[in-house]
């Protein structure tokens, strides 16, 4: 009778370790996290032991054209204790959106650009001798791994150069309520020449088997009110042409800004794999738009899998390398190891 407890225990055991999860590569990122919050989830997330942590903007809310303020709460958010925590389990890479960048919905004509530019690069550590530090914005990219195994995530920077977006007033019927939304700006640019250049090179020369492109704002959502690739359809046009283009590359969007996580697809690879775009936002607050009424409205993405979560989030990238192909896990995740969503695809290797 013992021996056949033992023998249950062991199988028990096996199966419960064959079914946690596993990866040969862990990568995080999240965005929006409000400094002055001390509950943060970078206790969650280093429990996912991530070997790179990459920020999607809005790591801070600074909001101000003073440099000194803005310093201050990048200071507050470095010495968060759990963040110190994570800077010293992983690597960390990124970009900025507009709250860190200083100023709400900002573009090309923030006076404060490159004053704040300076500020961001030291955040996330980036040493006086790297590339971005000789060009204007913050476009740069990240390697990690080697050999078949090298991963490039390629940081844009959809504020430095980004062309100017007007407000138009409308009557939402969801909202049963009048608000504004972004008019197209139909010829206008979000990355600028030189970024572009960049990044197609970037693209072209690489021999990684994975690229993460990291853009503050959602590329293939399209329908919402706010900010988003969409409002400049001739730069969205050419970004997905490129990727399309590089698509045997391997290539994987990530997004932030939102205040919301989930899943946005677009099948035009081809039958090779879908490009997906992987929104988490809210580390620290989430949505809060309601209908007069009291309900959320539910926001339109046909592109969407699976539901939008409206709750504290980050996101987990696992890798698996196999022979012919990365597995490639995405994962929604928010407090007390709580798992939203997943959704994987797998990408051929070039």
């Amino acid at each position: 009778m013992l021996k056949l407890f033992f023998v249950l225990i062991c199988i028990v055991s096996f199966y419960t370790a064959y079914n946690q999860p596993h990866a040969d590569v862990v990568i995080a990122f999240g965005s929006c996290s409000r400094q002055s919050e001390q509950e943060q989830l970078w206790a969650e997330v280093l429990k996912q032991k991530p070997k790179l942590w990459v920020w999607g903007g809005d790591n801070i809310y600074g909001d101000s054209h003073d440099i000194n303020v803005l310093k201050q709460k990048y200071d507050q958010q470095k010495h968060h204790p759990d963040y110190q925590k994570l800077l010293n389990a992983c690597a960390v890479t990124g970009t900025w959106d507009d709250h860190d960048y200083g100023v709400n919905d900002g573009g090309k004509y923030f006076s404060k650009k490159d004053e704040s530019k300076k500020l961001l690069l030291s955040f996330l550590g980036i040493g006086q001798n790297h590339p971005v530090h000789k060009h204007e914005g913050v476009y740069h990219s990240y390697v990690l791994g080697k050999g078949k195994q090298k991963i490039k995530v390629l940081n844009l920077d959809t504020r430095y150069f980004r062309d100017t977006l007007r407000r138009e007033f409308y009557y939402d019927e969801s909202l049963k309520d009048s608000v504004s939304r972004y008019k197209q700006n139909l010829n206008g640019d979000i990355l600028g020449e030189a970024q572009w250049q960049w990044l197609e090179h970037e693209l072209k020369n690489s021999d990684a088997s994975l690229h993460i492109i990291n853009s503050s704002i959602q590329v293939i959502s399209a329908e919402h009110r706010f900010e988003k690739w969409a409002n400049f359809p001739t730069a969205r046009k050419r970004l997905l042409e490129l990727l399309k283009k590089y698509s045997h590359k391997g290539i994987l969007i990530i997004s932030g800004d939102r205040h919301i996580a989930e899943f946005s697809q677009l099948q035009q690879n081809g039958d090779n794999y879908p490009l997906v775009d992987f929104t988490s936002s809210g580390l620290t607050h989430t949505w809060n738009v309601k209908s007069n009424d009291g309900s959320t409205p539910v926001e339109t993405n046909r592109h969407r899998i699976n539901d939008m979560v409206i709750q504290k989030n980050f996101g987990i990238i696992r890798l698996n390398w196999r022979r012919h192909s990365i597995n490639v896990i995405m994962e929604i995740r928010g407090r007390n190891d709580q798992l939203f969503h997943s959704h994987s695809i797998d990408i051929p290797k070039a």
